[in-house]
């Protein structure tokens, strides 16, 4: 079933059971996924990777306001819960991500495609990995162990 029609299927449910949370959550993907669709260029269609990719960036985002909240302390507490759960719920969408050993494994597939000997050439084997593994995993991520790797060669 496409993802758009989950998502609707999913708000309907939520609205009769009078579940605010899950419906609000719903709606922001929509609106999101509507931003992306009206935006200035936008050519492609409204698909299951386009869905993916919003779905994505707004976990993303919802992670970063998390730690915001989690750094105020007990002030935040709650909001930092709430966002926990919608980034939970995002998850539901998307793509597991790699594991540890998984990661490792690309990485090192990728040092050895790009021929990378240095340091200097972490961004290289950065951009291999994201672009064989795309929304699987994590920059950030993918850079630590890049680094790691490099550093033992």
């Amino acid at each position: 079933m496409p993802i758009e029609q989950e998502l609707r299927n999913q708000l309907t449910a939520a609205m009769k059971a009078k579940d605010l949370r899950t419906a609000d959550v719903i709606r922001m993907i929509n609106t999101k996924v509507m931003e992306r669709r009206t935006a200035k260029g936008f050519s492609g269609q409204v698909d299951d990777a386009l869905h993916l990719d919003v779905i994505a960036a707004y976990k993303k985002q919802l992670q970063k306001a998390r730690e915001e909240f989690l750094a105020v302390g007990e002030k935040g507490k709650e909001q930092a819960d709430q966002l926990q759960w919608e980034v939970e719920f995002c998850d539901r969408f998307l793509p597991k991500g790699l594991d540890e050993d998984e990661l490792r494994a690309a990485v090192r597939a990728a040092i050895e495609a790009t021929g990378a000997k240095d340091p200097k050439m972490a961004g290289r084997v950065v951009g291999e990995v994201m672009k064989q593994h795309k929304g699987r995993v994590d920059a950030a991520a993918v850079k630590k162990v890049v680094d790691e790797e490099l550093a033992r060669t």
